[in-house]
């Protein structure tokens, strides 16, 4: 079977050092082209990326007629201009998240999508990761009773103010970073919508984005609270609770392409003396993400992330900055 040709817009280190390599070992995908605005990054990405074509321009690239879908890995704050650019250069798009920073936003993608009939997703990567999929079959099976608590905590380390994420007017923030992902996961697992949320966060002096978020989503079978942080150490996990066990993921979001990762359940005691481990397999999030989205179009299928997914996940997002603005619980407007 032929592969999808992907052109590339951008040199973010997430393209050419992670989702690029990843792609290469795609059963369904190919590498055809990357792009950027500055020439010497295109070529040194291209070189060290065996890709066939590299362009000084994103229009460039789009016009290549061989190009059958495009990865976006921009500033936030662009995702929405180049997805619908490439929209209507006819090309599949796969946007890294978040794909759009507002509901009007997002809603303007979906108009262009449902306009030129192509396929367009957000690239959350761990939707099609194993330890998700299984953790979801689980807890839908009842593994450890009825799900009614979900907490989640990711945080890493970084103070460089020149990084695009430390740019307010970017999109830069640890919420639309990092707090995106238990949002969704949360969504997943619950496969319910939040009825209210509320949020706090602390703000960087110098940036003024945010570094430091708490919040709580309340869904009609339970409640799901996180933190997510990126001025504090290094860490991830996400933990379901339910009326008999506990399960937890140990590496949720950055799951080694290389390295085994873990899911514990548990039967509540404090030291772990019933501890269930499942091992799930090593593989390569970026590498079955690429080939998700590359059947769906080969074979006229849903995208793993919907359009409509996205617009919610958003949604629950505005929604709680807006609780930082009010002090309230807010509800998600979709």
């Amino acid at each position: 079977m032929d592969k999808i040709k992907w052109g590339v817009l951008g040199t973010a280190k997430i393209a050419c050092e992670k989702v690029i390599p990843a792609m290469k070992k795609s059963k369904f995908s190919e590498v055809y082209a990357i792009a950027s605005r500055t020439e010497v990054k295109a070529e040194q990405c291209q070189k060290k990326r065996n890709i066939p074509f590299a362009y000084t321009s994103y229009e460039a690239l789009l016009k290549n007629k061989d190009i059958q879908a495009v990865y976006i890995p921009l500033p936030n704050h662009l995702h929405v201009e180049w997805t619908i650019k490439a929209l209507k250069a006819g090309k599949h798009v796969l946007c890294e998240k978040p794909i759009a920073l507002s509901v009007n936003d997002l809603k303007k993608i979906r108009k262009t999508a449902n306009e030129t009939g192509l396929k367009v997703s957000e690239a959350f990567m761990v939707k099609n990761h194993p330890q998700w999929i299984q953790t979801k079959k689980l807890i839908d099976e009842g593994k450890i009773g009825k799900l009614q608590s979900i907490h989640g905590f990711f945080s890493y380390y970084h103070t460089d103010r020149n990084d695009i994420r430390y740019k307010y007017k970017e999109g830069g923030g640890a919420m639309w970073d990092i707090g995106c992902y238990p949002v969704f996961a949360s969504r997943f697992i619950f496969d319910e919508e939040p009825l209210k949320v509320i949020a706090l966060l602390k703000y960087d002096k110098q940036s003024g984005v945010d570094i430091l978020n708490s919040a709580i989503l309340d869904f009609p079978s339970g409640q799901a609270t996180f933190t997510v942080g990126t001025q504090l150490v290094p860490y991830q996990r996400m933990q379901f609770f339910g009326s008999e066990k506990m399960l937890e993921i140990q590496i949720p979001f950055n799951a080694p392409p290389a390295k085994t990762t873990d899911l514990y359940i548990k039967q509540g005691d404090l030291f772990d003396k019933d501890k269930e481990t499942i091992q799930i397999e090593s593989i390569n999030q970026y590498t079955i993400q690429a080939d998700a989205f590359s059947q769906a179009i080969i074979n006229n299928t849903e995208v793993s992330v919907t359009l409509d997914n996205s617009l919610k996940n958003t949604a629950v997002i505005a929604a709680l900055f807006k609780s930082v603005r009010s002090g309230k619980w807010e509800v998600p407007e979709y």
